[in-house]
């Protein structure tokens, strides 16, 4: 089954809270995981790795904590999702070419593939601005999309990798 790990749903909440609050544009860990009832030590951790991979700022000091690097239009949640957990998989044999006793003959594979890609462009239509507002995209809809995420989509239907 297709699931988000916690770190990456903490990830998401972390960013759409910074992005959800612009007259404080910069939170504590601490602060972020009361607010959400999340254990302060594993969240730390995914903020780290969101500020190694250039999506936080973490700013020292007494007012210090974080902040976020890109503006959160530009932010989609399957680059969040990468980043912390690593390439989104419904099956294995994506990206394991012959790793399946019944890739010969398998009939659902490519089908799977079609569904795989759907929520590939979803979840890459799907900024953190989007989170914050509550304005999600409903499947299929088609709304104006900022240009980063464009790209990404046009690289997902052509069959590459969006990372």
């Amino acid at each position: 089954m297709l699931k988000l790990t916690k770190k990456s749903d903490y990830g998401l909440i972390a960013l759409r809270h910074l992005a959800g609050e612009p007259a404080r544009p910069v939170a504590s860990a601490k602060e972020i995981a009361e607010a959400y009832r999340i254990p302060v030590p594993l969240l730390s951790k995914v903020l780290q790795r969101l500020s190694k991979d250039g999506f936080l700022v973490s700013e020292s000091g007494a007012t210090g904590g974080y902040r976020l690097a890109r503006d959160p239009r530009l932010i989609s949640t399957l680059e969040v999702i990468r980043s912390i957990d690593g390439p989104v998989l419904l099956a294995n044999c994506f990206h394991e070419p012959g790793g399946c006793e019944q890739d010969n003959t398998c009939t659902v594979k490519e089908p799977l593939r079609k569904v795989h890609e759907g929520i590939l462009r979803l979840l890459a239509n799907i900024s953190v601005w989007d989170l914050a507002t509550g304005e999600i995209p409903e499947i299929g809809q088609q709304r104006p999309i900022w240009p980063i995420r464009a790209a990404a989509t046009a690289a997902l239907q052509q069959g590459r990798d969006v990372r």
